[in-house]
């Protein structure tokens, strides 16, 4: 089997999730914002390509908006942007909707992305999931991401719970799930990492219940 073709694909590291009105609350989000940086110098390592992905809204938008200071990406990011293969602004929850993104890894001769960045329950796992029909392996840094508190009419959950419920969610099907550390020894090694599937998730599910 041939080493997949990977491209780190950091999502969102932006300041909204730090000092907005988005803050990420688990992974604590000084930890996971240093494994994003750990994976960059890991990819530049292993000569693989760093594309970052920025959430663009309009200057009045409450979230993101263009040219205000949350827009801007974390340091431990931005000062990384010049050395990208590719930045990619963006307008939905995928990185792949309304982008070029999906042509230009084609160009690359890409056929694995992995992601990291913010955050795990929005544009984490809709660009999983959009990967899928575009056949694209996909690779998700648990430690890289992160999730927040959730209340709406139609339930809540803590963060840790959605974080972790997404990440077996995506282990279970449309991604392979690892922490850096693991990542990068795959890096080093140039081997897939292993991943899960929907029937031996429901056993495990089922044993475990």
């Amino acid at each position: 089997m041939s080493a997949p073709r990977r491209a780190l694909i950091i999502i969102d590291a932006q300041q909204e999730y730090f000092d907005g009105l988005l803050p990420i609350q688990y992974p604590d989000r000084e930890q996971s914002i240093a494994r994003i940086r750990t994976a960059m110098d890991a990819a530049e390592a292993a000569g693989i390509p760093l594309v970052v992905v920025q959430h663009e809204l309009p200057a009045e938008a409450p979230v993101f908006a263009v040219g205000s200071a949350t827009h801007q990406n974390h340091p431990a990011v931005a000062d990384r942007e010049a050395r990208a293969a590719k930045l990619v602004g963006k307008q939905f929850a995928s990185v792949f909707a309304g982008t070029e993104l999906d042509a230009w890894l084609r160009e690359q001769g890409i056929d694995t992305v992995t992601l990291a960045g913010y955050m795990t329950n929005n544009c984490i796992l809709a660009s999983a999931a959009d990967a899928e029909p575009r056949g694209f392996a996909v690779e998700v840094l648990s430690d890289a991401t992160g999730a927040i508190d959730l209340a709406n009419e139609a339930g809540s959950a803590a963060a840790r719970n959605v974080h972790e419920t997404v990440m077996a969610l995506l282990h279970s099907n449309w991604a392979a799930v690892a922490d850096t550390a693991t990542w990068t020894a795959a890096l080093q090694s140039g081997e897939a990492l292993p991943q899960s599937d929907l029937v031996s998730s429901a056993a495990q599910g089922r044993a475990s219940a």
